[in-house]
């Protein structure tokens, strides 16, 4: 068998198990789902194993010197399980098209941040990093009647690709493939519309090396490039599962936007600043980050070996 068909047949059934599972998804009760997927998960960290030693290395590198082995062990699983939780309610919530349905297992905090920066018609800046529920924050932003772009990657399949796409049109969500369109976004933000951007994994994009959990980590400055290039507030907002089993999502006050005329120096100033205000986020909920993500792959030139690295599980 070729590598083009084993690769043509895998995308395939992928496909066809993910129209599955949204069918599936919503034909029964949220809460047998989300115990379900959050059972899936804890059965993936049994058998991940490469996975699931990044995920215990990255909560090391960042929690060891406050966590014992076994309370990073613990909250590796746990990871698992929320991955899956969550993983749940994108999939349950993708058919979700008017936002009274979404508020049934949604809560929404400071959305009055969200509503300052809108009426100032600049344009917003939601960014927003892969926690929790993720998916939801460009739903609800969509849902709540602002004109939103999402920026989103083009996916190797095609199927797959339109599926995401038009799930994110139907809400009124305007997807903008990274890389192909800068100058859309400009425009769109100038003309007042909210962009959906995440800026907190290790990519192959244009980025800075900025502090992230004490450790220097190569940061995307796609926002901070827009943020400097127009007048768009910047509003930190993240999705997360609370112990009430609810979805809740946090919108906080507008980030200032540093302008010193270095522009250089406050791409970089900024792109901290802005990091830092997703770094509060998955602080406050640690376990339902990516952790198994490489962060901290890509490392400053010169740098032959990172001290955070050494002595930690391979």
């Amino acid at each position: 068998m070729s590598k083009k068909l084993r690769k043509d047949i895998k995308y395939f059934l992928i496909f066809w198990l993910v129209k599955l599972l949204i069918r599936l998804s919503t034909f029964f009760p949220r809460k047998w789902v989300v115990g379900f997927y959050g059972t899936l998960g804890t059965i993936a960290f049994t058998f991940a194993n490469k996975s699931k030693k990044r995920t215990i290395k990255h909560l090391t590198m960042a929690y060891g010197h406050e966590k014992s082995t076994i309370e990073i062990e613990e909250m590796a699983a746990a990871v698992y399980k929320n991955i899956g939780k969550n993983f749940a309610d994108i999939v349950r919530l993708l058919e979700v098209k008017k936002l009274s349905d979404l508020e049934k297992v949604l809560d929404i905090e400071g959305i009055e941040h969200l509503e300052n920066a809108y009426q100032k018609g600049d344009g917003v800046l939601c960014l927003t990093c892969h926690l929790g529920a993720f998916e939801l924050t460009g739903t609800t932003v969509a849902l709540t009647k602002y004109p939103t772009m999402a920026i989103g990657t083009r996916m190797k399949d095609p199927r797959l690709n339109q599926l995401l796409v038009d799930n994110r049109t139907s809400r009124g969500i305007e997807n903008i493939y990274r890389g192909e369109d800068s100058i859309k976004l400009i425009r769109g933000l100038k003309s007042g519309k909210a962009l959906i951007i995440l800026i907190d994994q290790d990519t192959k994009v244009k980025g800075t090396f900025v502090d992230f959990f004490g450790i220097q980590a190569y940061t995307p400055i796609g926002a901070t490039v827009l943020a400097l290039k127009t007048k768009a507030a910047v509003v930190p907002m993240s999705v997360t599962l609370g112990k009430d089993g609810r979805q809740k999502m946090v919108f906080k006050p507008a980030l200032e936007v540093i302008k010193t005329g270095n522009y250089e120096e406050d791409l970089v100033t900024n792109t901290e600043l802005f990091s830092k205000s997703l770094e509060a986020f998955i602080r406050e909920n640690p376990t339902q980050w990516v952790w198994m993500h490489e962060r901290w792959k890509t490392r400053p030139e010169g740098e032959k070996e990172n001290p955070n690295l050494i002595n930690l599980p391979s």
